[in-house]
């Protein structure tokens, strides 16, 4: 049931209500019922111009389609009962009238008993005809005469009048999304135009001192605005005409008047970032001045998403996005899209769904209605669902992902091994034809390029080279890079195998102590003698590597019971340690080679360690599989290997 719910006014009593956190189906109920009903504008539109467009009446059928009885085949019109008794042994004889029948003739001669007439496809059927026999199944008998040696149905190959449209019935529903085949159909009954819904026009604005529009130099922590482009694509996918009128800063002054000019000119208005309880908030004081009832929802029980604002100014939705992209997108859709869909004449979205195994646990907050974007790969037993695990910021999460799943508010986790429910963003779900998890590299995508452009779907997914080993044993993939290192054996990876899995060499890479140039407790020093340097001073912040990382293990080994300051930030890829280095957010860090010359890194050398691939015995024969074996081993791979810093096994 709704909640009774006010809308608060301007002022500071608009700032009592911020982040009043409601579940979404509340927030839904309050922002439809603001909204709805309303009539929809519509636009007559001629049918060239139809394309994409929405009905916005039902539309009846004008004339019968065809107008006329035609042929189905190139043959001969005849009647059906002179040919009751023709068979391979009792021919029969027809009389050929003294025309031909084609497509736009009209037929002058009747058809008598004992004649035909010759007939084209798509041809008007003469007076008297009542079927139309093949020219296959028919021999010359002189120059004006045939035989027919089988006999044909009343109405064999005829197109009847009105047989594909009937006058009056109805030809396309209200609410249709106007597509080639319903301009085809349309067409064929000479209609000429067709009612419409206007599309909702849709003004979108980013906020944020922090935004740079791409093209733009990209100054100290300052990052490209990608809401923006993503929301005014997203909006044109759901029935609307988004405008992206550019980003505004944290003026106060200066985000009231753009926001009220995109309300002058727009039926709605979606802002990104803003959102979130801060001194740097400023949207939710000038909505309270916008127009009536004003804001309706500041808060949702959603992850990601929670910030989200909904109000209706005079009329107009006003939305108010977090600014991280994964938020934005989520809340857009399960929040937005109903709405506009609704404002554009269309039906709700159809989200295809399919059923997928958890491999890991995944926790969640209690309280909260939690989206996890996952990636699918194929398991021994039907679909396996990889979380993506790159949080809200990530502009890559909805690009990479092919679904995501729902952990239910009363719920702190989804337990590993679960099944559950993924909706997909797109219906189409094609499996990858190769699944690689485990260790990233970059050296990774010199191998994987070639294979994309000859056409093959490969999935990569990085979960540590452990993640990768367990992954590997339940068949959720075909090989999982790993570089792992046994200190009985000395050597790398071999003595992690299981009897399923077959050891496939990669290419070594130099993993090395990185920090920037003229640090003197690191410049001329080896590896033994930086760590310790960097150990005696308190002030030396590290930067670590996540748990099930290769790296990580090397690390821990170097550290002892050592636990420096830093030791707990742990990113997932070595770009992202040499990022926090570069930046001066940590002094030091373990990376490979080929990163830290990128960032332009102080790098010291501690081991050359192996990169190599667990290979999944039971999926070696699969055609993607020996096409990866076959570009690992070939002169270009290798090359290009090299080139990169990587020394190929």
């Amino acid at each position: 049931m709704t909640d009774q719910f006010t809308p608060r006014g301007s002022g500071d009593r608009a700032q009592d209500q911020f982040l009043d956190v409601v579940s979404p189906e509340t927030a839904m109920a309050r922002f439809e019922a603001a909204l709805f009903p309303r009539q929809l504008a519509r636009q007559d539109r001629p049918l060239a111009e139809a394309l994409g467009a929405v009905l916005a009446d039902d539309v009846a059928v004008p004339i019968d389609v065809p107008p006329f009885d035609r042929a189905n085949v190139d043959g001969f019109a005849v009647r059906s009962a002179d040919l009751a008794a023709a068979g391979e042994a009792n021919p029969c004889r027809l009389t050929l009238n003294d025309e031909s029948v084609a497509c736009g003739v009209v037929p002058r001669l009747p058809v008598t008993p004992g004649t035909a007439t010759p007939i084209a496809t798509g041809g008007p059927v003469p007076r008297g005809a009542d079927a139309v026999i093949m020219i296959e199944h028919t021999d010359p008998a002189g120059d004006d005469a045939i035989e027919v040696r089988r006999s044909i149905a009343p109405g064999g190959f005829v197109a009847f009048a009105g047989s594909d449209m009937a006058r009056g019935e109805t030809l396309l529903r209200a609410g249709t999304p106007i597509g080639a085949r319903e301009i085809g159909m349309l067409a064929a009954c000479g209609i000429a135009s067709v009612e419409t819904v206007k599309r909702p026009s849709v003004a979108i604005l980013s906020t944020g001192d922090e935004l740079v529009q791409p093209g733009e130099a990209l100054p100290p922590v300052g990052i490209y605005d990608t809401n923006g482009a993503i929301l005014a694509a997203a909006v044109s996918e759901n029935g609307g005409e988004g405008r992206f009128l550019g980003a505004c800063g944290d003026d106060e002054a200066a985000l009231e008047a753009a926001m009220w000019t995109a309300l002058a000119g727009h039926d709605m208005l979606i802002l990104s970032g803003g959102t979130s309880k801060g001194a740097g908030d400023l949207t939710h004081r000038i909505l309270s001045r916008l127009g009536q009832p004003g804001i309706l929802v500041h808060g949702v029980a959603l992850k990601p998403g929670k910030p989200l604002c909904l109000a209706v100014c005079d009329g107009k939705p006003v939305v108010v996005l977090p600014g991280f992209p994964t938020s934005a997108m989520f809340t857009f859709h399960a929040m937005i899209v109903p709405v506009l869909r609704r404002m554009a004449g269309l039906p709700p979205r159809s989200d295809a769904h399919v059923s997928a195994t958890v491999p890991v646990r995944i926790p969640s907050d209690l309280g909260r209605t939690e989206f996890v974007m996952v990636s699918l790969v194929e398991g021994r037993d039907g679909l396996v669902a990889y979380p993506t695990g790159k949080g809200s910021g990530a502009i890559t999460s909805f690009g990479q992902a092919d679904g995501f799943l729902r952990i239910d508010a009363l719920a702190d986790h989804m337990p590993q091994g679960a099944r559950a429910e993924i909706t997909l963003l797109s219906p189409h779900l094609h499996a990858p034809d190769l699944a690689i998890i485990g260790s990233h590299c970059s050296g990774l995508d010199r191998v994987l390029t070639p294979l994309v452009r000859r056409g093959l779907a490969v999935r990569s997914i990085a979960v540590g080279s452990l993640g990768g080993l367990a992954a590997a044993r339940r068949g959720e993939c075909d090989l999982a890079p790993i570089h792992l290192f046994d200190d009985q054996t000395q050597s790398y990876n071999a003595p992690f195998l299981s009897d399923e899995l077959e050891l496939v060499p990669g290419w070594r890479r130099m993993q090395g102590v990185v920090f920037r140039k003229g640090d003197e407790r690191f410049e001329g020093r080896d590896a033994a003698a930086a760590i310790r340097a960097a150990l005696a001073d308190p002030s030396c912040m590290m930067v670590n590597r996540n748990q099930g990382a290769g790296t990580r293990i090397l690390i821990d080994r170097l550290l002892g019971d050592a636990r420096p300051e830093g030791y707990w930030n742990q990113p997932r890829s070595h770009n992202a340690v040499a990022a926090a280095v570069a930046q001066g957010r940590a002094d030091w860090g373990v990376t490979i080679a080929p990163i830290a010359e990128a960032a332009g890194l102080g790098f010291i050398a501690l081991t050359e360690e192996h990169y190599d691939f667990a290979l999944v015995k039971a999926r070696k024969e699969r055609p993607a599989v020996k096409a990866f074996l076959e570009a690992l081993d070939s002169p270009e791979c290798r090359s290009a290997l090299e080139e990169a810093g990587f020394r190929p096994a």
